[in-house]
């Protein structure tokens, strides 16, 4: 099924910012919707780094930035967090889900310890449950609504968040983690 670009509204205005990533990335790679650009990103994220040393896991591009690694953990984490809200609310369940504070999280996840392969696995690991999910939602699924860190969200405004989010991090991890 044809997941639609969300309305402007369907989600906070912070997120607008991943539906626009997610956007460009699909007019960009001539991908034909949201859900093959979220099967495309795998790929992609090994395109830049497979052939990179581990070491590159942990690099950070300027004092107080995460690692590379560190930043692979948070997209993953957030994606698990996105895709959490994104049963939840197709699921038609109407319970408020509370908000995550990215920079709390971060340190706790030790990824710095973790090699480069290991955090990439884990991406692929967290996108192959992702895509699943998506894959067996419906109109009525994506057009539920409920509330996320406060604000109302749809479904559909998460599945395009959880692109979008992953290709503002490759456009990232592009330009400062691998552009030294």
């Amino acid at each position: 099924m044809r997941i639609d670009r969300p309305a402007e509204g369907e989600c906070a205005p912070y997120f607008e910012k991943y539906i626009a990533a997610a956007a460009a990335s699909i007019s960009a790679g001539g991908h034909a919707d949201v859900h093959a650009l979220l099967a495309a990103q795998p790929a992609e994220w090994h395109a830049l780094l497979d052939a990179a040393p581990d070491s590159l896991g942990q690099y950070a591009y300027a004092p107080g930035k995460w690692t590379l690694a560190e930043s692979l953990v948070h997209v993953s984490d957030t994606e698990r967090v996105f895709a959490y809200r994104l049963l939840r609310i197709a699921r038609g369940d109407r319970t408020p889900l509370p908000g995550f504070e990215q920079d709390d999280w971060v340190p706790e996840s030790r990824a710095n310890r973790r090699s480069l392969r290991d955090v990439l696995a884990e991406l692929d690991a967290v996108r192959a449950a992702t895509l699943t999910l998506v894959a067996s939602l419906d109109e009525t699924a994506v057009a539920q609504t409920g509330t996320a860190s406060g604000r109302e969200v749809t479904a559909r405004a998460l599945v395009w968040m959880i692109a979008g989010h992953q290709a503002h991090h490759l456009a990232l991890t592009s330009t400062h983690y691998l552009a030294r």
